[in-house]
């Protein structure tokens, strides 16, 4: 129970500083900003692709995931293609906007 606690005190950590941080960009920087979480979730999606496609007797004694990890697995990598292909369209809807 204390490693769980452990990621949800970071996640609320993070979470704040993060919305800290975004509230106070300009409104004119949010579409860059934006391309550049765009790719930090697709950097999330191939590790997660990476950790969910290995062999186990190629890393040693890693266990294979559980049903439940498995699952969040599929979860995350799903969201993150969601914001990933969401967000380039929006990036790309914009630039539209400044082409003659």
């Amino acid at each position: 129970m204390g490693e769980i606690g452990l990621m949800l005190s970071i996640f609320a950590v993070t979470s704040a500083v993060s919305y800290l941080l975004i509230s106070r960009v300009p409104q004119r920087l949010h579409t860059p900003l934006m391309s550049f979480t765009n790719a930090i979730s697709a950097v999330t999606i191939l590790g997660a692709l990476l950790i969910f496609s290995h062999e186990p007797s190629s890393l040693g004694s890693l266990p294979s995931p559980s049903v439940a990890e498995a699952v969040l697995g599929g979860l995350a990598i799903t969201l993150a293609a969601f914001n990933l292909f969401g967000g380039f369209a929006v990036t790309d809807r914009m630039t539209e906007m400044f082409k003659r």
